[in-house]
């Protein structure tokens, strides 16, 4: 047991400190490249955070025969990043964060919840409808990624003209700055930094499998608790370095970014497994752990209508404390049923 522990640390170790490598370089190739504004915040930040997903579901799928693990991975990873806007919020001076922000951010919250609503909805048919699929991946995965193909295209040309937009470029030439920095320098080192999350992120795969074993829990479970923990800290790291240079837009933005490329992994995951479309064996208990992920969306987007004007005596605002409550109760009930 204390090895796998040890090396779920070390591995944690990895992905934190070369998870805010890559969004530091890939923010330095972006600049260099002349991309900005939206792209920056939701597209591009939020995917190379997101890179220990991709490869945990890598290892999960190819290596380890665990699709439950890597799909328990991704929805619990979405659990975390909304629980970390609660953080953001404690950590915000002054009032509430959502109600500093633009109501822009409103479009990519209700957005990512149509990948989710998909692979929800793949999760309970597949079992009880005609499989659909082509080339062994399944008409639910394809949808998946249509998804995120349409949504990512309605939010930058929703906000092309609009008040987000506007705040994120200002932001950018505030915090992404590497005049010292060359295209080639950028590119090397995240490049390096991208291939050594790719071998913890497998990595990562074979420990959470050796804890699920050991611990007697489903691999869904530890997917989305363990290994959703270690995956999404590049995602509150980029985001709290945002924060305390008052890019609040940015470190909200990488949050609801991440949750809705977080899914389109699951496409990913279905062509790397090839034993069977992959939603075919997705056990129904993921369906929990997304309706948390929905209900956490909800209480995000209403955080960003009601835009509170003041904390609680907690330092925390009404909507951070129902966050991380309805994190903790679905934290237990998954391992209630996980048992």
């Amino acid at each position: 047991m204390i090895p796998v522990i040890i090396k779920f640390i070390i591995c944690t170790v990895v992905i934190f400190y070369c998870g805010k490598r890559v969004a530091k370089y890939g923010d330095a190739i972006a600049e260099k490249t002349g991309l900005s504004g939206l792209w920056i915040g939701v597209i591009l930040v939020s995917i190379a955070t997101s890179l220990p997903e991709v490869f945990t579901g890598v290892g999960s799928t190819i290596f380890v025969d665990a699709p439950n693990l890597s799909v328990g991975n991704l929805f619990g990873a979405n659990t975390y990043n909304l629980v970390n806007i609660a953080i953001l919020d404690l950590l915000n001076k002054g009032g509430p964060l959502l109600s500093a922000v633009s109501a822009g951010q409103l479009l990519t919250a209700a957005l990512s919840l149509v990948p989710l609503a998909i692979a929800m909805l793949g999760i309970f048919f597949n079992s009880r409808l005609p499989e659909v699929s082509l080339m062994n991946v399944s008409l639910y995965s394809i949808l998946i990624l249509v998804s995120y193909v349409i949504c990512t295209r309605i939010i930058f040309k929703f906000e092309k003209k609009k008040q987000m937009l506007k705040a994120l470029e200002k932001e950018e030439q505030a915090v992404f700055k590497y005049n010292d920095i060359s295209l080639k320098t950028a590119s090397i080192r995240y490049c390096a930094a991208a291939a050594a999350i790719a071998a913890a992120g497998i990595w990562l795969a074979y420990i959470g499998d050796d804890l699920s074993k050991i611990l007697g829990l489903g691999q869904n479970f530890v997917g989305s608790l363990f290994l959703g923990f270690a995956t999404t800290l590049p995602e509150v790291t980029v985001s709290i370095a945002a924060l305390r240079l008052g890019a609040k837009e940015l470190a909200v933005a990488n949050m609801l970014g991440s949750n809705l490329f977080n899914i389109t992994i699951v496409f990913i995951n279905d062509i790397l497994y090839r034993k069977a479309p992959i939603f075919s064996i997705l056990e129904h208990q993921h369906i929990f752990t997304a309706f948390m992920v929905i209900l956490m969306t909800l209480v995000v987007i209403s955080g960003l209508i009601l835009k509170p004007k003041r904390k609680t005596v907690f330092g925390l605002s009404a909507y951070a404390i129902i966050l991380i409550a309805i994190f903790l109760i679905g934290a237990y009930a998954n391992f209630a049923m996980g048992r």
